[in-house]
């Protein structure tokens, strides 16, 4: 079995335009999302173990901002999660699986978490 890295990063809250009522197709929604990435491991990190052995934990972050293209209508945040999964494979070889938590904040009525979790795994 190999090892893996497992990097982080949750609840970046973004405002994406996504939905498939009419109520909800003309102005960004907010959504929280988390991400999960499996990375290839080296067998070792010592003390002095540079970044490049492993990600920098922004680009996670990026690809559930900054990636997402800007006017883009997403119908269904299963296709978001699919985007964000697709802009970190992409993005570095090593990783090798992706999961991708969205919550749609705006449909919450009593605090629960309304969403889905996408995974994905390198082809």
């Amino acid at each position: 079995m190999n090892d893996s890295l497992q990097l982080e990063v949750h609840d970046v809250e973004v405002q994406v335009l996504t939905g498939i009522y009419s109520e909800e197709t003309h102005l960004p929604q907010p959504l929280r999302i988390s991400i999960t990435a499996d990375l290839d491991c080296p067998r070792r990190f010592d003390p002095d173990t540079p970044l490049s052995a492993s990600k920098n934990y922004l680009d996670l972050k990026r690809a559930a901002s900054d990636a997402l293209p800007a006017g883009v209508h997403f119908t269904l945040i299963e296709a978001v999660a699919d985007h964000i999964c697709e802009t970190l494979f992409l993005g570095d070889p090593r990783v090798q699986r992706v999961a991708v938590k969205i919550v749609k904040l705006a449909i919450a009525e009593a605090g629960e978490s309304i969403g889905m979790t996408l995974v994905r795994h390198r082809s």
